[in-house]
């Protein structure tokens, strides 16, 4: 057993000398490529260009290092990686434009973000800054949300109480302190635990890149839990630790408001998981200058000018293997025939469910391997986005750069399960939560692309299940009984709109649909619907759960990218494209992002 221990102990040294300090593969974030910022483009057609390049067999580029399934942003930002170190990557999206939940779409002359709202750790010279930056080549320009940037709104209109969030380490719990006098102390200590479980997510990176064997070692010793903070804070519940601090059932529901941005309530949710996206937010939030679509906009010429393509409409049907089981190539299907493209490797942004459950072959799904990650993942839950175009300014309708989190009261638990559990007639009466924030409002060049116009976008979540008996019918043909459950969602959003932003009347709305979790199916290939990827619960955040979700899976030459390999939502799918990337070209990009910020920032000081 001593010998077992002693040489895992030596695989563990010979990895962090191969790839944390003497790392051998190509650096993507070996210099810095910003460049001069050029003016937006608003010329739609000029975007389209870039962002809807539909597949054709002729568009295809020969000899491809690369081909990456879904163009959402860990697809997108995997294939930005691997260009920037000379790799030719084909990126395939089945949607007709790319971006995945970084698209816009366009209806009755408003564009509409599908779910870029804010971004967090944006700050000059930080290294998530620093990597965006690098991914753009410095065009993507970033505006900072109003202060306080978030609203949280609890209970009925008679006896509502609103908390304003404001972002800096300080002013946030300075600002809560003063909101809940004697709470200084549970106030203090939850920031201390939030502080110390989020910087512990180093261990969930090293357990995905780490070699397998040394990953197993550290699980089965508890010697990540044991390490990281993170980890040992993973299987207690938001619920469980807030109920600890304080018996102010307000500040209860302050501390957990977010959990809107990862999809489970408090008391299945992981409070490390809550802490990552708490501090997330600590330093400010922003919103991409000239709208969502911008991220790809600029993302997809750096893939280009290495040689590669970004194409849609090119709906990957199966990956393609040979005798001994490895990877070459995908088949994308054009009208009713199989086009086969070859790669010597082959990345999946699909999803762990899509790739494992639709892509491969029967007898690889069936391999033990892959039912094994199968079965410690579960979907997430289904999301209900809806849109308001309005007819009016910022100022004439009351439109800030903030947004609403709006309760219906503060024990969220026992709320969002009744209306879970409930028929889906009566819970779209009764929606228990629901974010409103005005992209427009956010954006500067809002009022020159669309003068006189605003927009509102809404999120909460619904089942699946609610819907499912119109998920094979067409997009714009699901029948009376679907619109009229549509419509009753929405009738109920309204009413909450209309009473939290009185300027909002409706004789003022032009525009409103709303996306039911069929439509996120549709749409972005969401399994049930979810928006976040795989479930977020605390079985998630499970060290051997996160040792065996790993960009390499059980077959040769697949991998995968995105929110199922790290977490969820854009920072979320960024990190698991670092955290593929540094598994296929054998270096830690995660560190190597945080160098080059170092060196920008020694630079920019020298020459203040």
């Amino acid at each position: 057993m001593w010998i077992a221990i002693a040489l895992i102990c030596l695989a563990l040294v010979i990895f962090l000398l191969k790839y944390v300090f003497s790392p051998t593969g190509p650096n993507p974030f070996d210099v810095d490529t910003r460049e001069p910022v050029r003016p937006i483009v608003f010329d739609k057609k000029e975007k389209k260009k870039v962002l809807k390049q539909g597949f054709l067999t002729s568009k295809v580029p020969a000899n491809l290092d690369v081909i990456i399934v879904g163009s959402g942003i860990g697809g997108l930002g995997l294939g930005v990686l691997l260009a920037k170190v000379g790799k030719k990557v084909l990126v395939l999206e089945q949607h007709d434009r790319a971006g995945g939940c970084c698209h816009t779409f366009t209806e009755k002359g408003f564009e509409f973000d599908v779910g870029i709202h804010y971004i967090g750790d944006l700050l000059e010279h930080k290294p998530f800054r620093c990597m965006l930056d690098q991914m753009t080549n410095g065009q993507l320009q970033w505006v900072p949300l109003d202060n306080p940037f978030d609203q949280v709104v609890l209970g009925p209109p008679e006896n509502r109480r609103v908390y304003p969030i404001y972002s800096g380490k300080d002013r946030f719990p300075d600002e809560l302190k003063r909101l809940f006098p004697g709470e200084d102390q549970a106030i203090d200590e939850y920031m201390r635990l939030v502080k110390k479980a989020g910087r512990g997510i180093w261990m969930l990176a090293f357990l995905k890149i780490c070699p397998l064997p040394v990953a197993k070692f550290l699980v089965y010793t508890g010697l990540a839990n044991r390490l990281s903070f993170f980890f040992k804070m993973s299987s207690r519940s938001l619920t469980e630790v807030v109920n600890e601090l304080t018996e102010n059932k307000d500040l209860r529901a302050v501390f957990a408001y977010i959990f809107g941005t990862y999809g489970n309530i408090p008391k299945d949710t992981s409070f490390s998981m809550h802490s990552l996206l708490v501090r997330h937010y600590w330093n400010g939030a922003w919103y991409p200058k000239g709208g969502a679509s911008e991220i790809a906009y600029h993302m997809i010429p750096i893939i280009e000018k290495a040689g590669g393509a970004v194409l849609v409409r090119a709906p990957v049907n199966r990956i393609l293997f040979n005798k001994a089981n490895e990877a070459f190539g995908v088949s994308v299907m054009k009208g009713q025939e199989e086009v086969h493209i070859h790669a010597p490797m082959i990345i999946s942004n699909a999803g762990i469910f899509n790739t494992y459950q639709k892509l491969l072959p029967k007898e690889l799904q069936a391999m033990p391997a892959i039912q094994e990650q199968l079965g410690m993942m579960k979907n997430g839950e289904g999301g209900l986005s809806i849109f308001l175009g309005l007819n009016g300014t910022k100022e004439e309708l009351g439109l800030d750069a903030q947004n609403y989190w709006v309760f219906a009261e503060n024990n969220y638990d026992e709320l969002v399960e009744a209306y879970s559990k409930g028929e889906r007639e009566e819970s779209a009466r009764k929606i228990p939560l629901l974010f409103l924030a005005s992209p427009s409002a956010k954006d500067p060049t809002w009022e020159e692309r669309s003068p006189g116009k605003s927009t509102l976008s809404l999120v909460s979540f619904a089942k699946y299940e609610w819907f499912e008996e119109w998920v094979d019918d067409k997009v714009a043909n699901r029948g009376a009984d679907y619109k009229d459950l549509k419509q009753a969602f929405i009738n109920t959003a309204l009413d909450v709109v209309m009473d939290v932003m009185p300027k909002i009347t409706r004789d003022k709305i032009a525009f409103v649909d709303a996306g039911t979790p069929v439509t996120n199916n549709h749409y972005i290939g969401a399994p049930r619907g979810e928006i976040y990827g795989a479930d977020h619960g605390i079985e998630r955040f499970s060290a051997k759960l996160n040792a065996t979700i790993r960009p390499q899976t059980p077959l040769k030459n697949l991998y995968l990218t995105g929110q199922d390999v790290f977490v969820c939502g854009f920072a979320g799918a960024l990190a698991g494209a670092l955290t593929c990337g540094s598994v296929v070209l054998g270096r830690n990009l995660h560190l190597d992002a945080i160098g080059l910020a170092k060196k920008i920032k020694l630079i920019k000081v020298k020459d203040d």
